[in-house]
């Protein structure tokens, strides 16, 4: 078997410096897509931000701010690409191989988002399911998958 025949076979990213960098770029591309929807354009439609931090002071039970959009900022730049190369992607390329690139960033910005509003909030935090359904959820979901469409772009931008 070729080297390109092993790499093709592989579903996970090879592990190297530029992987890195990779990771660093769309996470934060990502980022900064997910802040302007969240404290921009958000407020226009819902009459207030996205405010991620303050669910990360419910999860943690703690009041600093700083820290809680410091550990918010660092999961979404570094864990959640992480997470799309090592986790989501790999799945799709066995599960839905042809699946097209938008639909797998879709798929994996949903991930989060039911990670974000069901895991955390509603079972660590104690919030209700998904916010009660009420109209800032549905501006969340649109952030994350605009999160998730913006990280498996950049790695496949950054990959070629």
């Amino acid at each position: 078997m070729s080297m390109m025949e092993m790499q093709k076979a592989s579903v996970f990213p090879e592990i190297q410096p530029s992987l890195g960098r990779t990771i660093v770029l769309a996470g934060l591309a990502a980022d900064i897509t997910w802040e302007i929807w969240a404290r921009i354009i958000t407020p226009l439609w819902v009459g207030g931000p996205l405010e991620p931090a303050a669910l990360v002071q419910s999860v943690f039970g703690f009041n600093n701010l700083l820290l809680a959009e410091a550990i918010h900022a660092t999961v979404g730049i570094i864990f959640y690409p992480i997470g799309y190369l090592f986790i989501a992607r790999p799945l799709q390329r066995v599960i839905f191989p042809k699946l097209p690139l938008l639909l797998t960033g879709i798929g994996f910005g949903t991930g989060l988002w039911v990670f974000a509003l069901y895991v955390m909030a509603h079972l660590f935090a104690g919030l209700p399911p998904f916010l009660g359904f009420i109209t800032l959820t549905w501006a969340s979901l649109i952030g994350h998958v605009l999160f998730g469409t913006v990280v498996a772009f950049v790695v496949r931008q950054t990959e070629r």
